[in-house]
């Protein structure tokens, strides 16, 4: 059965990108290319070195999902590593989808160099993994409970349904909270089962996940025109519901799924100037942090390129020379 999903997935991200780019044409009929362009230029230098300040924030926030998870194994490495080997997993991840399997090799090949065992860095990447779950449904229950109306730009909901279902997961990030400070035994949801950690690292969780997705929706807040603004918090709601769409649908960088539902859920603001909002993004949290990952990557895996070729072409790679000194 695994090896049969592991040829579905692909299909279903691909089927999701072409899905997501029919919605798409029909959001974007009659926007004009020039009114994007003209859109992200008149922000202005300010909007745009804040969106700058916000994507440092969530990428900083990024490499304390690292730095806690490697405290929950027991593991001390220097946050100047943690935070390139978390970069590089990220900016990669986010990219090319499936990011938990993608990240998860990126993690490995650097990691393992550390001295961290396979299982060790599985159990890294998944609490990373769990670090923003658990993030979103903190900030999803903070969306649903107190503008609950928020709901009614993506689905058709009574607004006392989605308080009830924002206070249901308040709830459920209370009980990992107190779980953790009681010792709970681990959680079973079905085959699933969550393992509370200790309080302290439970304790990080609950600010790490949050500051990471306020600042990535932070980026799409200073890239949104004044005028129609819906505010930050609307600005966040959709952001969780659209980041959260492009993870699941397992399309490459959410593309296609993630401008779809922001376009949908944002009538009030020309489509020209969401787009430009969405394109700063993009470029900032994704393609800009995906050229410099490829980079790290190349010059850490630069031996490892040259025994391949050198094997590849059946020559052996050079013997290093001795030092003269």
């Amino acid at each position: 059965m695994k090896i049969k999903l592991d040829y579905v997935w692909p299909f279903v991200g691909l089927a999701a990108v072409v899905f997501s780019i029919y919605l798409l044409s029909k959001e974007l009929k009659g926007v004009e290319v020039g009114d994007v362009w003209q859109a992200i230029v008149a922000r202005g230098p300010l909007a745009f070195g804040l969106c700058v300040a916000s994507c440092l924030l969530a990428y900083a926030a990024l490499a304390w999902y690292d730095r806690i998870a490697l405290m929950h194994v027991g593991k001390k490495l220097s946050w100047l590593v943690v935070s390139v080997v978390s970069f590089t997993a990220y900016a990669l991840g986010h990219n090319i989808g499936v990011s938990v399997l993608s990240s998860g090799v990126v993690r490995y090949r650097a990691y393992s160099r550390m001295g961290l065992t396979a299982g060790e860095v599985a159990i890294v990447t998944g609490f990373c993994a769990f670090t923003f779950a658990y993030g979103s449904i903190f900030l999803g229950g903070i969306v649903l409970t107190f503008e609950p109306n928020l709901i009614s730009r993506l689905f058709a909901m009574p607004e006392g349904l989605a308080m009830t279902i924002g206070l249901a997961m308040l709830a459920f990030v209370a009980l990992y909270q107190i779980g953790a400070l009681l010792h709970f035994r681990p959680l079973k949801i079905g085959s699933f089962q969550i393992a509370y950690p200790k309080p302290g690292i439970a304790f990080r969780q609950l600010f790490a996940a949050p500051i990471e997705i306020i600042g990535a929706a932070a980026i799409i807040y200073f890239a949104l025109p004044e005028a129609n603004h819906p505010g930050y918090f609307v600005v966040l709601g959709i952001f969780l519901a659209s980041f959260c769409a492009g993870l699941v649908s397992n399309a490459p960088g959410g593309i296609g799924v993630f401008e779809a539902v922001f376009l949908l859920a944002m009538p009030e603001v020309p489509k020209a100037e969401v787009l430009a909002a969405l394109i700063v993004f993009r470029l900032l949290y994704l393609l800009i942090p995906l050229a410099m990952s490829c980079a790290v990557v190349l010059m850490t895996e630069r031996q490892a390129l040259v025994d391949a070729i050198g094997a590849l072409f059946g020559r052996k790679a050079p013997a290093p020379q001795p030092s003269d000194d």
